[in-house]
């Protein structure tokens, strides 16, 4: 996203009039996740002085800080702390989607009082033309590593908080190893969401959301 986000964090980047970090909290709290932990490094103040508590957008945001980015699986593994036992909703904080998260609640708890339930759960999405070999195949509502007809990880998931457990803080660990050991085992469930979702990972991308959503929003 450079050279935008030399100077803003590419989550504080505006699309309709709003931060994407923004969209995505207003999101969560519609659905019901009001307690929330956001993850910052990169130009950490610039988020916190913007969203401060999340009182603003209807939530309680808690912050895990990390001297230096941490990828996915480290900024989960830091920010165990402050997360719940059992199920917890990740979805990354640079992303647009209309996904309803609140699709997922009964998900959750069906997580937190079944053993034999996955312990992971993939939201999947039709492969942009950046990405067109996919992540992970999808056959009746289970996430397998092979296949011909993968689809990609959207960054929306609910993990068991426990699978996380005794990995190093403050470390770089990436997720597709978890995933790959977790798929393996059978412990990942997933479903195909095939509304609006956009990874803005580009300023061309990110002018095309404003445009999307500037119209959208557009009285009349």
């Amino acid at each position: 996203m450079r050279p935008l986000s030399d100077a803003t964090p590419k989550p504080l980047l505006l699309a309709g009039g709003k931060s994407l970090l923004a969209w995505q909290i207003e999101a969560l709290a519609r659905a019901g996740f009001r307690r929330i932990v956001v993850n910052v490094a990169h130009l950490a103040e610039h988020i916190v002085a913007a969203l401060g508590d999340g009182s603003k957008l209807g939530v309680k945001i808690l912050w895990s800080r990390e001297r230096e980015p941490l990828e996915a699986a480290g900024g989960i593994v830091t920010a165990l702390p402050l997360l719940p036992e059992g199920p917890a909703l990740i979805v990354s904080g640079d992303l647009y989607t209309a996904f309803d998260y609140a699709s997922l609640r009964l998900r959750a708890e069906a997580m937190a009082e079944a053993a034999s339930a996955p312990r992971v759960h993939l939201v999947m999405v039709r492969n942009p033309d950046y990405h067109p070999r996919g992540d992970f195949t999808l056959v009746d509502g289970r996430i397998d590593g092979g296949g011909a007809e993968r689809k990609t990880f959207a960054n929306i998931g609910l993990y068991d908080t426990a699978l996380f457990r005794g990995a190093p803080r403050e470390t770089r660990l990436k997720l597709l190893p978890y995933f790959e050991s977790w798929i393996a085992a059978r412990l990942v469930s997933g479903e195909y969401f095939e509304g609006q979702w956009v990874n803005v990972g580009t300023p061309e991308d990110l002018a095309a959301l404003d445009r999307t959503l500037t119209t959208a929003i557009r009285p009349g």
